[in-house]
Order: structure tokens, then sequence, then C-alpha cells
């Protein structure tokens, strides 16, 4: 059995840095501050400069996915994937994204690739309704080889104060998942390890008709439009992104509250059944690991389940009725 550790990524030394940082930040200016770092998106309140308006801020990249861009050649979705990785947190706290900027490094890239990289930006930002008003391009020889770069992203939210989704999580809360596209941008280090050490595939094999690099390669879902149809019926919302449910979930509990899945409520996709196959994963890694088809996750009164579902429907994802809230001390229990 291979871990995501022993891919490369090591998850608890991440939760520890952050552990650091929060120690390291506590001399810094933090009167404007109205979150606690390792939520999904940063909130800084303007009341002291006589407004109401509270803003957020995110900042993300695209991970390991790049190198599968690279490897096959295409780059005009993981722009996409930028914007997503963004953009779905600031919407969890209720924040609109507003601004959009870009950073991208590299050492020697065709004219064609910094144009289709700019391409797949611009149409993430088209679906999330934000704009890009500024970014850095960095060209740095020695650091990267002909052909590679990376990418990162920082976004900005607006809402007033008394919009903000406050957690206010109770007991018997149903859970609601929305449809992700597949892998988005998380697991791409244990990803590349089990499809191209393990398993020996190519780029361009074809799995069951589709190609390896469709299937790798497709774009991050964006929540945007959606959640702003569905904000106001929300206790709570989590980005399913890099560390899975078990990661992202008890970041709303407050560790008052434990979350509690019927495995049998959540899509099975042949692409997550392959990778658990290929690596004889057990189920905590891949739920520790992967999105297993559940991209975002709303938290909401029973009564307002229905509602909920089916403007999820309206906008074109599929919807999980996936399980409910109990109290106890912010874990997630799938059974």
């Amino acid at each position: 059995m291979i871990t995501y550790k022993e891919s490369g990524v090591d998850i608890d030394k991440g939760n520890r840095l952050v552990d650091n940082i929060k120690s390291f930040c506590k001399s810094l200016p933090s009167e404007n501050i109205i979150s606690s770092i390792g939520g999904f998106s940063a909130l800084y309140s303007l009341e002291n400069f006589g407004s109401d308006i509270v803003l957020s801020s995110a900042t993300d990249g695209v991970g390991t996915k790049l190198l599968v861009a690279q490897m096959a050649g295409v780059h005009n979705s993981v722009g996409i994937d930028l914007v997503a990785m963004n953009v779905n947190d600031i919407i969890t706290n209720g924040t609109n994204p507003i601004f959009f900027l870009d950073y991208i490094s590299y050492s020697d890239l065709d004219d064609q690739i910094l144009s289709d990289l700019i391409k797949g930006i611009t149409k993430g930002l088209q679906l999330s309704n934000s704009a890009l008003i500024g970014g850095e391009t960095a060209q740095m020889p020695g650091l990267y080889k002909k052909g590679e770069y990376d990418l990162a992203g920082f976004c900005v939210g607006i809402a007033n104060k008394n919009d903000l989704i406050k957690n206010d999580i109770k007991e018997n809360n149903c859970v609601i998942g929305v449809s992700s596209s597949g892998f988005h941008s998380n697991g791409y280090s244990l990803l590349r390890k089990l499809f191209f050490e393990v398993a020996g595939y190519k780029i361009d094999s074809l799995i069951n008709g589709r190609n390896l690099s469709d299937i790798l390669l497709k774009p991050t879902n964006i929540y945007v439009n959606l959640f702003k149809d569905i904000k106001k019926y929300t206790n709570a919302a989590v980005h399913i992104t890099g560390g899975g449910f078990y990661e992202n979930i008890p970041r709303v509990l407050n560790k008052k509250f434990d979350v509690i899945i019927d495995r049998n409520s959540l899509p099975e996709r042949e692409e997550f059944v392959l990778v658990q196959d290929i690596g004889k994963l057990s189920d905590y890694e891949m739920y520790r690991t992967f999105n297993m088809g559940v991209g975002f996750l709303i938290i909401a009164e029973e009564s307002n389940k229905d509602v909920i579902m089916n403007s999820i429907k309206k906008h074109s994802f599929e919807a999980y009725d996936l399980g409910y809230i109990k109290k106890g001390k912010g874990e997630v229990k799938i059974v």
C-alpha cells in the first residue's frame, strides 16, 4: 500500500507549519483581522475605516498537476484550476470574489504556452465574475528547466459584515455535497506516482475509452455562481481541497460538532476506484487525500435541504444528501 506521504507530500508537516505560523504572527498587527489562520480564507474588517464592509483574501496554486499539463503539452486549463482553488476558498465565508492577481514563474517558455496559461486564467475569472487587476511574470533562468513553470494566484473578496457566514452549526443540520469534476487540483503527487510509476501508464493511455490526460487535466469546478443562490440557506460551507474530508470539514466544526457521512451516499466514480485499486490505498488514505467526487459541502437546516439540492441541480452539478451533524469534538465519521 502506498500513502500520500510516501509520494512526497506530508500533510501532518503542513499542519505543524500552520501551527508555527500562528505563533510567529502573534507579534504582528491584528486589530482588524476577524478570522484565524487555518481557515479557507482570511477576513479583514474595515470597521476602523468607517465601513461595515469586510474583505476576504486567499492564495493558492495548482500544485504538481502542472507537471501533468507539461507532460501532456496542454496548458489552457490549469489557469481555470488556479482561479478555482482561490475563489472556492473565498466563498466559504460568504464573501464574493472581486479581483485576482496571478504569478507565473518560468525559465524558458514559448509565447503560445504563456498565452494559453492566461487564456485559462481569464476563463476561470469569467466563470467566477472576477477581475484580473495585476500580477507578476518572473523569468528565472536556472531555477526551472525549459518548458517548466509554476503558477500562483491571489484573490480578494468582499461582503457586508452582516452577510458573512458565521458557521452557526446546530445538531441535526443536514450535510449536502456538490459534485466535483474529478480530482480537481489535489493529490497529484500521489496520482503521478500511481499512474506513471506503479501502473506504468503513459500520458496518452486510454482508460475505459478515456484518455488519461483528459481525466487528469479536467478543470476544477468553480462554485461561485451556485453559492450566490444558496448562500442564504447555508450555515457553513466547506471546500473539499487538499486534505480531503478529514482535514477540511473540521475547519468549520469548532471542535463542538461531528459530521456523520453515510459512505453509501457518496458517488462511486471510476477514477477514484481505479486509483484505490492501483495503490491498494486504505479508505482513510483516500478520504484524507481526495475529494471522492464531492468538491464542495454545505451544512444547513434540514428544512432547507430540498431548495439547496434543487439549486445545485439547476446549476448542472450533482447533489448528494451525505449525512448530518451531531454534538462532538470536531471529527469526521464516514460510516
